[in-house]
């Protein structure tokens, strides 16, 4: 590793008042991403400013009818929650499938969003249910926050806060993952909303998180896997990689996706 400065702020705004004096300066909170980087030497910032150690950013709670997750709240956390198992239970299992035990139970919810790491889990439960990301300046939602490869809308000062999920009627995640990394090779998120229903993949796409509205506008009018049949996903835009090619992705999308609808549906 490089030299650095470590910062370990009481606030959020003690944070964000330590990124703007600092150029160039990073936040970590559970380290699963930047740590590595920088003992490649990929990456040398200058300041490290630390979030786990900021009192009530880790929480978990219901506010009204959504789910509110605090940004350093663990994976592993989020998967053991009573209250996430009981609102959200395709959430909690989300989190539990992340990684491995020890990426869990250091990983947080924030910094995976914040990464935007194009084969992460959380981004495609944003993206389905409808979440509102908060930071210390706005509110935005995932539309709005992804903005492509590891990248998002966030500004050089700006922190995310927590996460507000609304409940859904319905909800599932599958995940068909790579076995080295555990990373989603494709992971889909069905949730079946009030209004309407929504089918979120990661994994698969060559800019990131995206939506099926051909499969959504089917389930909207029964929500039910067999309503799929015929329906497929173009290759097209997908990435392929020594993986699995972009014709081998569009196919799992395709039954991913109706696995979800049944597990969403109380279906083995």
């Amino acid at each position: 590793m490089y030299e650095f400065k470590y910062h370990r702020p009481a606030t959020v705004r003690q944070a964000a008042n330590l990124l703007v004096k600092n150029e160039d300066a990073k936040l970590i909170a559970g380290g699963h991403t930047l740590l590595p980087v920088m003992k490649q030497r990929l990456a040398n910032p200058p300041h490290l400013i630390d979030l786990s150690h900021i009192q009530g950013l880790d929480g978990i709670e219901m506010k009204g009818r959504s789910l509110v997750i605090g940004a350093t709240a663990r994976h592993a956390e989020v998967a053991a929650s009573p209250i996430v198992g009981e609102t959200i239970p395709a959430l909690a299992e989300l989190a539990g499938l992340i990684g491995d035990p020890a990426v869990r139970h250091k990983g947080t919810i924030g910094g995976s969003l914040a990464n935007n790491d194009p084969t992460a889990d959380y981004p495609a439960a944003c993206l389905a249910l409808g979440a509102t990301i908060v930071t210390n300046k706005r509110r935005l939602k995932p539309e709005e926050f992804f903005q492509g490869l590891f990248t998002t809308s966030l500004e050089s000062d700006e922190i995310i806060t927590r996460v507000m999920f609304p409940v859904p009627k319905k909800a599932a995640y599958i995940k068909f993952r790579n076995q080295a990394s555990r990373y989603a090779l494709v992971g889909v998120f069905v949730a079946r909303r009030a209004s309407d229903v929504r089918v979120a993949v990661t994994g698969a796409g060559s800019d990131g998180v995206f939506r099926v509205t051909a499969f959504e506008e089917a389930l909207k009018t029964r929500f039910n896997s067999k309503v799929l049949d015929g329906l497929s996903v173009p290759a097209d835009g997908l990435n392929s990689d020594l993986h699995g090619s972009a014709e081998y992705r569009a196919h799992l999308i395709s039954v991913l996706t109706r696995r979800a609808v049944d597990a969403a549906n109380g279906k083995a």
